[in-house]
């Protein structure tokens, strides 16, 4: 399982890479293992940081606003915490 562009080499460790489809590809995982619940509760951290704009990737900020990387893993990360499933 993987995001559907593949790896993205050219912005390895610029911190300007957008892991959201790499979390996606992982509640995809999760389903095919039969983990129904979990990943249920990965998708819905990802719309709730997209939602409140916690945490808004590259090609979906106003430019300056994009978060990094990391900065959108920990978000997700957050809100899975939040929902006491983290």
């Amino acid at each position: 399982f993987e995001p559907a562009h593949g790896p993205e080499p050219a912005v390895a460790g610029s911190g300007r890479a957008n892991p959201i489809a790499a979390i996606l590809a992982g509640a995809l995982l999760l389903r095919h293992l039969g983990e129904e619940g979990a990943a249920r509760a990965v998708e819905a951290a990802v719309e709730t940081v997209l939602a409140e704009g916690r945490a808004v990737p590259a090609e979906l900020a106003p430019a300056g606003a994009a978060a990094t990387t990391e900065a959108v893993a920990e978000a997700v990360v957050a809100a899975l915490r939040e929902d006491g499933r983290g």
